[in-house]
Parts: C-alpha cells; sequence; structure tokens
C-alpha cells in the first residue's frame, strides 16, 4: 500500500453524489448512461446503507447527498435526503434543488433546507433545464445563496444525456455569474472538458470559482487540470464522484500516478471542501 493510501483512505469528502431512488433510476434522460454505469445498476428502491457501503469502499469519509429537481419535476426530493441525513449526520450532508422556473418558491426553498433542514448548499445542474447559468431566473437564487453563506454548485462541460451541452459551457455564462455576483461561491463540477482551460481560467480569475472533478477517474483528468492542481490550482480542486453512476472507489483509481504532493493530495481530498462548504474537518 503506498503513503497516499495510509493517509488518505477514509478522510476523503465526496462533494457530488446521489443516493438514486426507484423514480431516478428509471428516467428515461439516463439511458444514454446506462452502458458506462458501473456494474449497471437495479431498478428499485435501495436502503440509504448501499451508498453508504460504496462510500467505505471508497474511503469517503463525508458525502455531499443533492436532491434532484428538473423541468418535469422532483426526481429525489429534498426532504428525502434530509431523511438520510438525519439517520446519518456524521456521513452524509444535504445538498438542495429546487424548481428553476418558479424562482420565488425557489428562493422559499433553498431557505427551508438551508435554515430548517441544514443542508449545505444549491445545485442546479444547466443542460437539465437548458438554461445557462447567467439565465435571469437563477439570480434571486444567487442572491439567497449569499444571504445564506452557502456555495452554488452547478456543471460545466459536455452532457452525458443526450441534451444540448452549450448551457454548460464555462465563459461566457459562469463568467457572467462571477463578474456580477462576486461574493458567491460556485463550485463547478465535471471538470469542464472539452472547455477545461475555460473553467481553470474562472477558478484563476475569480477568487470564489472552484473546480469538481465528478464524473471522471482520477487517470482520465484532463492534463491541464492536472498541471493546475500541481502548481497555483492547489486550493480551487475539490473531488467528487457522481455516485452511483461513478463510485468513489473507482474514480479515485490512479490518482497516485498523477505526481501531487501530499499537501495537494489534502487539499484534493478534503481540506478544500471543508473550507469550502465549511465542512467540520
Amino acid at each position: 500500500m503506498t503513503e497516499l493510501k495510509r493517509t488518505q483512505v477514509g478522510n476523503v469528502v465526496d462533494v457530488w453524489m446521489q443516493h438514486p431512488n426507484r423514480e431516478f433510476l428509471a428516467e428515461p434522460m439516463f439511458d444514454s448512461l446506462r452502458a458506462w454505469w458501473h456494474g449497471g445498476l437495479p431498478n428499485e428502491d435501495l436502503p440509504i446503507e448501499w451508498t453508504l457501503k460504496a462510500m467505505d469502499d471508497g474511503g469517503v469519509r463525508v458525502g455531499m447527498l443533492c436532491a434532484w429537481w428538473g423541468p418535469k419535476g422532483c426526481l429525489i426530493g429534498n426532504d428525502e435526503v434530509a431523511g438520510f441525513v438525519s439517520q446519518y449526520p456524521e456521513r452524509l450532508v444535504g445538498v438542495a434543488s429546487v424548481d428553476l422556473v418558479r424562482p420565488m418558491d425557489a428562493v422559499r426553498e433553498l431557505r427551508r433546507c438551508v435554515r430548517d433542514l441544514g443542508f449545505k448548499a444549491l445545485r442546479v445542474v444547466p443542460w437539465l433545464w437548458g438554461l445557462a447559468p447567467d439565465d435571469r431566473r437563477y439570480y434571486p437564487l444567487y442572491a439567497e445563496c449569499v444571504e445564506l453563506g452557502i456555495p452554488f454548485c452547478t456543471q460545466v462541460g459536455h452532457t452525458g444525456p443526450l441534451h444540448p451541452s452549450e448551457p454548460g459551457r464555462p465563459i461566457p455564462y459562469l463568467d457572467n455569474v462571477a463578474l456580477e455576483f462576486p461574493e458567491l461561491t460556485v463550485v463547478a463540477g465535471h471538470v469542464g472538458f472539452p472547455w477545461t482551460a475555460e473553467i481553470i481560467a474562472l477558478a484563476t480569475k475569480y477568487p470564489n470559482v472552484y473546480v469538481d472533478t465528478s464524473a471522471y477517474k482520477a487517470s482520465r483528468y484532463p492534463s491541464e487540470l492536472v498541471q493546475y492542481m500541481r502548481d497555483h490550482g492547489r486550493r480551487k480542486v475539490l473531488f467528487g464522484s457522481n455516485h452511483p453512476a461513478w463510485p468513489a472507489r473507482d474514480c479515485l483509481e490512479g490518482l497516485d500516478t498523477l505526481g501531487l504532493d501530499a499537501e495537494t493530495t489534502e487539499l484534493f481530498l478534503h481540506a478544500n471542501a471543508e473550507r469550502v462548504f465549511n465542512l467540520p474537518a
């Protein structure tokens, strides 16, 4: 066992996870991804312990568990997520999802999730809505995130599902958001490929913009992202898996071949996430 594995296993924070229910697993928009899902996924409701076992297998101490809301309605509810978090509060942290096309209802729901349920972030996936992050319907939520002191999490890069990828392009859309909301903390997931250089540019330009590596194995990180992590981006990149489609154990394979020093590895696997999401170390 390498020094990396001895010191880091069991202390990982995974910033992009979902615990799937039957509706989520059966959703047709994920059909194009099923061939990539590790070992396939059952078409049934799964106990939360199934996800906890996957976390244990990947050395994940804390998982950021997200709800899912899209134009067709709720797939994984905020209260459903809150129920899982209440069972395992030392292992799971809630991330809210809201109805983007009803902004005031969305603001009230976000406020409830943070103040009453203890959630630590909001996530909106642009391709799901067909709306880039600088669309007017996001803006009340950005203001509320700033007031609540929580990060806004989103996806950048191409889409796996068969939806247009343009809403996930970092420049100009996320660039506009960072300019107009300098107090907003943004965590951009899925590394931004094929526009990885653009999200690195934004994370370099703006103090409150970060990148997470969800949906990618360490062995497949774009070379420019690895170089950024080794150099001035060591405090700007967070680990994410995209469980259940990509379990943490698989995503972390090959991490010790990237040439990251011990400090950078610690920052990437947990310390950056603890700072950005205000989590206990």
